[in-house]
């Protein structure tokens, strides 16, 4: 999955494709590097993001995803909390809803089952402003895997079939180094809920952390990081750096499939 980021202040390449002419041109290159599916997003969510209106949202990412659609032959993504986002998205030819809260907005439930449009529920603990001072967890694995249960619970409940969900555990959101790394060794537990998990650890702080490097210098710790999670049983890895991840994705799934379900 690689990274659209509509977005002024984006944790790693904000600004950098706010025209519809820069990000179309990215979207096309990241599909030429292997990208599967691109995720469109236009409201940052790193760390203390502020948030953006309903308004500006749709004018940041119903222009790409119209002109995407007539242009690339591969999934798209809207990386969203917003329920009017949501169904606009799904109209302008978004297949996934990507909503990092797990469409527990007032609203998101209703606007993701209607349309056939899949659905990957993220967990996140806090919202973005606030979600990492001091978190705390007793066991992180276990909370993590029995929210998202809670969440499949209610899309089914609300009329999403199973096998249009997702999963993600959040990596980096409301969680510390110590609970990113305790999900990663453990993403088996997240896998043995049967649906596919996404999993986004690309450039993120706690890669920074470990590896003492700035933003630009963490793409060797994000192949390491893309790498483990696929053998951990990971099904989309979400990347801004998309040639790179795609050649080590494809050894850590091949190492995946000689040895079994995940390793």
């Amino acid at each position: 999955m690689g990274i659209l980021n509509l977005t002024p202040d984006s944790f790693s390449d904000g600004g950098r494709f706010v025209s519809i002419e820069t990000a179309c041109a990215h979207a096309r290159a990241m599909n030429a590097e292997g990208a599967d599916l691109i995720d469109i997003g236009g409201e940052s969510t790193r760390p203390s993001a502020q948030p953006v209106s309903e308004q500006e949202e749709l004018d940041r990412v119903i222009p790409v995803i119209e002109r995407l659609r007539s242009e690339l032959d591969i999934p798209l993504s809207v990386d969203t909390m917003k329920p009017a986002v949501m169904r606009a998205a799904q109209a302008a030819g978004a297949d996934l809803i990507n909503d990092v809260h797990a469409l527990q907005a007032p609203g998101a439930l209703a606007a993701a089952a209607s349309s056939n449009a899949a659905v990957c529920l993220m967990h996140m603990r806090g919202e973005p402003r606030t979600m990492q001072e001091a978190p705390i967890y007793a066991d992180v694995v276990a909370e993590v895997c029995a929210f998202l249960q809670r969440r499949v619970q209610a899309c089914v409940e609300a009329g999403i079939a199973a096998d249009r969900i997702l999963l993600d555990p959040g990596f980096g959101f409301g969680k510390r180094l110590t609970h990113n790394l305790q999900l990663l060794a453990n993403l088996h537990a997240v896998v043995d809920l049967d649906f596919p998990v996404l999993v986004g650890l690309s450039r993120k702080s706690m890669l920074g952390q470990l590896c003492n490097a700035p933003v630009s210098e963490r793409l060797a710790a994000g192949l390491a990081a893309a790498t483990a999670a696929v053998l951990g049983g990971a099904a989309i890895i979400r990347t801004h750096d998309v040639r790179p991840t795609r050649d080590a994705v494809r050894v850590a799934a091949a190492v995946r499939l000689a040895k079994g379900r995940y390793i």
